[in-house]
């Protein structure tokens, strides 16, 4: 074996195990989608309420602004 092919070689092998690590490393992403989505999901009743209350509150303050 001549030199470059041997460097060529352990180039190649070292590419290919970086590449194993990196994915092995990703692990369960799927976890981690479902576990955003229930969070974003739980927060999504109060804050609807909150703009709801929000809205009230500007509401009131431009009738009265309006009328008085």
């Amino acid at each position: 074996m001549t030199k470059t092919l041997k460097k060529k070689q352990i180039i190649l092998a070292a590419l290919l195990l970086a590449a194993n690590i990196s994915a092995s490393a990703q692990g369960n992403g799927m976890a981690g989608i479902t576990e955003a989505t229930s969070m974003v999901t739980s927060y999504f009743d109060p804050a609807t309420k909150l703009i709801y209350a929000i809205g009230a509150v500007v509401g009131l303050i431009g009738g009265i602004k309006v009328y008085g």
